[in-house]
């Protein structure tokens, strides 16, 4: 089977193979295994099965001061942050749309590489990736604390802003569609340490009617959904299934009980993630990594489980313990 088969097999709740994995690393930690495979050896030693298409994050030019500013005019200071960055100054000063214009969601950075990328690796899961996908977009332009206050103090505006995001991930999501892919990637982060970031009430007022619009035009399209919220977020579980969701990243140990939920929604929900990437890789052994590796590709057994660490990997990770996950997972009966 190829890899492309092997993950189409666990979102349809056949018994793959063996447990397939897609594991992502931040600048810092990629560097780290450059130096050790060499710089155009990763992606072969990786053998990830997903292939990201498009460009999650978007695209940035550089303004000096170690700050990029993004396609929608947010300034981003990546002094700490290399990766991504933090947001510097506002947008929207006032809560309207008046005078400010999206950028095209067409821009063909977004698509060009796609058919030589699906002709080089046509074997690997071709998922078309779209982050910062409604709340997180909105709060970028207009600040979150700001954000917080516009769900109660300007509804309306709300509203309209999470509309016109949405309609510029659906432009982006149908020009993808017409190439060979097999699902879109929506990234969003509703969740923190302990609970939702806003209440769940406000979040079904506001975001779950918007992604109804969004994952259904996928869904329709007979192609899966794959979405990425970090934080503690599992009572939004069922409700995301019903908005169209297929599979839920990164599956954090530390905020949820990945063994009672991969059983519990077995046949409704697969998820991606659950290695710890706050305490065992990190913190732990080379043993402590491979035996929590060996457990989830345990759990994941049966299907609906797509291994990797809970995170991209950071750059405060050890080497040997970034190995010891791929050895194992790499080492399963029937993998190269």
């Amino acid at each position: 089977m190829t890899r492309r088969e092997v993950i189409r097999g666990v979102l349809e709740w056949r018994r793959p193979p063996y447990v397939p994995w897609a594991c992502s690393f931040t600048q810092e930690a990629r560097e780290k295994l450059e130096a050790h495979f060499g710089a155009d050896g990763v992606e072969e030693e990786l053998q990830n099965h997903l292939l990201g298409l498009g460009s999650g994050i978007g695209f940035f030019e550089e303004i000096g001061n170690d700050c990029v500013r993004d396609v929608f005019g947010v300034v981003w200071d990546r002094s700490v942050d290399k990766d991504i960055g933090i947001v510097r100054g506002c947008v929207l000063n006032e809560p309207t749309l008046r005078g400010y214009r999206f950028p095209d969601p067409l821009d063909r950075r977004f698509f060009h590489d796609i058919p030589a990328k699906i002709a080089s690796e046509g074997d690997r899961f071709r998922v078309f990736q779209i982050g910062f996908s409604l709340y997180e977009r909105a709060w970028t332009l207009r600040g979150m604390e700001t954000l917080m206050m516009d769900f109660y103090d300007n509804p309306g505006f709300v509203h309209e802003l999470f509309n016109a995001i949405a309609d510029y991930n659906l432009a982006q999501a149908r020009e993808a569609l017409k190439y060979d892919i097999d699902a879109v990637y929506f990234g969003d982060d509703w969740g923190q340490q302990h609970g939702l970031q806003m209440s769940p009430g406000v979040w079904r007022e506001f975001i779950h009617p918007v992604l109804k619009r969004m994952y259904g035009l996928v869904r329709r399209a007979g192609k899966f959904v794959f979405i990425h919220s970090c934080g503690d977020v599992d009572e939004l579980f069922d409700e995301l299934i019903e908005a169209g969701v297929n599979c839920f990243n990164p599956f954090q140990p530390e905020v949820m009980d990945v063994y009672e939920l991969l059983p519990r929604y077995r046949g409704r929900l697969a998820f991606h993630g659950g290695l710890s990437t706050q305490r065992t890789l990190p913190r732990g052994s080379v043993e402590d990594v491979k035996a929590q590796t060996r457990r989830l590709l345990e759990a994941g057994a049966e299907g609906g489980y797509i291994f990797a660490p809970a995170h991209a990997v950071e750059g405060d990770v050890p080497i040997e313990n970034m190995l010891a996950f791929l050895d194992v997972v790499k080492g399963q009966r029937g993998v190269g």
